[in-house]
């Protein structure tokens, strides 16, 4: 049977999207511990609240740097070498975060564990639009996405679990990680480079019909503004999050810990489906949509503190923010030029990256002054006021 039979390339298709579904569950494996672990940091290290602001900030300022720079390695050497430099990035930074006797140490190892991250999205992004016709891309880009969630999801488990139940050390805790991040080196062996794919012939065909030439067009603009006020609003709550709810609502480690790993790994099922709804409906009016249910959902959390009330609409919350994750995807690869959307992924996340290193320092310098609580209210009028950049602001036909 000849390797262009749609029965056999289907079936690779299928091989090959698992296989980058599962390097993203494994480089996100044990980048969000640091999230649920601040009120212990923040005791262990005697942290002030403007140091653990720069412990948020460097590693995004880091980010941001080196964001541009990875797309268009993405798109000039394909996606293979840098997912495999990015699994290398998330193994050595669990390491050195296992073993991080002061601040300086575990920022650096916080730095790695976040460049994974900018090292492994854009390529790994492109790749799977690459591969993917445009009417089923969203739906491609959910299955995708509903890996890194339930990735994301293993660093709040692991807290809850190794930390909970198995009395480990923050430290060991990272130190599990690292064996089987290493395994995601074995997945992306059998993983054809984009270069070499029959499926790079549709990336070819969409580059004679798509409307958009210049990379930095005036939806892309306001489509990245919108992303970074929204951005800016998320990183006023940041990792002060966790730490308010220790402190003024008595919530344990492992009670957070379990919140955040089931509202991350909800990502399994409910980013898939928000792919297949986003390819109905249309991506744009998907975004608006369950970005506005989840931004309700967040200031009705904070408004009803009760620890089962704050449970249910936070859960709500990030259920309908990940509905909307594949659309977002999908938008940033219809707005990008075909052969260039190792750069426009990346580019899409430079403003949010940059405004996060800002706003970390920023929402540091209100904890003093105001305290906690007020933070998350400027964070929900901050995300109404960047939806509203998307909905008026961005034209999709």
């Amino acid at each position: 049977m000849e390797d262009g039979v749609p029965g056999k390339r289907e079936g690779r298709y299928g091989l090959t999207l698992l296989l980058i579904v599962l390097t993203h569950v494994l480089v996100h494996a044990a980048g969000n511990i640091r999230s649920t672990l601040f009120p212990v940091l923040k005791e262990e290290f005697s942290l002030t609240n403007q140091q653990i602001g720069l412990i948020l900030a460097i590693p995004t300022l880091c980010q941001t740097l080196f964001s541009i720079p990875t797309g268009f390695l993405s798109d000039r050497f394909g996606a293979k070498k840098l997912i495999a430099l990015s699994i290398i990035m998330a193994a050595v930074g669990s390491f050195l975060a296992s073993i991080s006797v002061t601040p300086t140490m575990y920022i650096i190892a916080s730095t790695l564990l976040i460049l994974d991250s900018t090292t492994y999205h854009p390529p790994a992004q492109s790749y799977v639009a690459s591969i993917t016709e445009p009417r089923n891309r969203s739906k491609a880009l959910g299955f995708w996405n509903g890996g890194g969630t339930f990735g994301v999801s293993l660093g709040p488990f692991s807290v809850s679990i190794l930390m909970g139940i198995f009395m480990l050390s923050w430290r060991e805790t990272y130190g599990f990680w690292v064996l089987p991040i290493l395994f995601g080196l074995v997945a992306l062996y059998f993983i054809k480079d984009s270069a070499h794919t029959v499926e790079r012939r549709m990336v070819e065909e969409e580059r004679e019909t798509s409307s958009v030439k210049k990379l930095l067009n005036r939806n892309m603009i306001m489509f990245l503004a919108s992303g970074a006020v929204g951005s800016f609003g998320a990183s006023l709550t940041g990792g002060f999050l966790s730490i308010w709810l220790v402190k003024d609502l008595g919530w344990s480690l492992s009670d957070i810990g379990l919140m955040f790993g089931v509202s991350s790994s909800m990502g399994i099922l409910v980013s898939p489906l928000g792919g297949q709804l986003a390819d109905r409906f249309g991506d744009k009016r998907w975004i608006v949509t369950t970005t506005f249910v989840s931004y309700t959902c967040f200031l009705a959390a904070i408004l009803f503190k009760g620890f089962w009330p704050f449970l249910f609409f936070y859960l709500a919350e990030r259920f309908f923010g990940i509905l909307s994750m594949a659309a977002n995807a999908s938008l940033t690869a219809r707005l990008s030029p075909p052969r260039r959307r190792g750069i426009g992924f990346a580019l899409s996340a430079v403003p949010g990256s940059l405004v996060t290193t800002i706003g970390a320092m920023v929402a540091a310098y209100m904890a003093d002054l105001y305290g906690l609580y007020p933070l998350f209210f400027a964070t929900t009028a901050i995300h109404y006021v960047g939806l509203g950049i998307l909905q008026f602001g961005v034209k999709v036909k």
